[in-house]
């Protein structure tokens, strides 16, 4: 497979139990496919010299690059910050699921995470950009006043009236 950034070819590596693909001879970014990064991305998980020679690498990130082709699949990758992590900016396939870090955004995945309230408020300000979110809210709004009237409403009726007729 060759490597999204710089087109060398990437080689496999074992990084405790996930094999991923590592451009070792290039810029020495790294390819997860969907999922893998998510069983990597703490400090506790994974091992071996590969995976410590990956969280070594010093940071290098061409921002200004524009956008990368996925080496999977072909189709452009979205970029984008790491959700659980500062200034990583990560490349995704929305296609395959596959994701592309720079060299150093490992270790930044690793040992940089966001709180739980800046998790929040970034996955906030993502949904904001989201023009059907602003519809969808307002839609759960008026379903949920229309149930909190429905359950006012029948808050007095017993099942001894309709049974009874009383």
């Amino acid at each position: 497979m060759k490597c999204p950034a710089c087109q060398e070819t990437m080689k496999t590596e074992d990084f405790g139990g996930v094999e991923v693909d590592v451009c070792k001879s290039g810029c020495k970014g790294i390819w997860f496919d969907w999922h893998e990064l998510t069983r990597l991305d703490e400090s506790h998980e994974g091992f071996g010299e590969a995976l410590r020679e990956a969280v070594e690498s010093p940071r290098a990130n061409d921002e200004g690059r524009g956008r990368l082709n996925c080496p999977r699949c072909a189709m452009p990758m979205h970029a984008h910050r790491y959700p659980r992590a500062q200034q990583v900016n990560v490349d995704e396939c929305y296609s395959c699921g596959g994701m592309f870090l720079d060299s150093g955004e490992f270790h930044a995945v690793r040992e940089e995470h966001m709180t739980d309230a800046e998790q929040e408020a970034y996955v906030q300000d993502l949904l904001e950009d989201v023009p059907a979110m602003h519809a969808l809210r307002e839609d759960t709004e008026r379903m949920t006043l229309r149930a909190d009237a429905l359950r006012h409403m029948t808050r007095y009726l017993r099942l001894g009236y309709w049974v009874t007729g009383e």
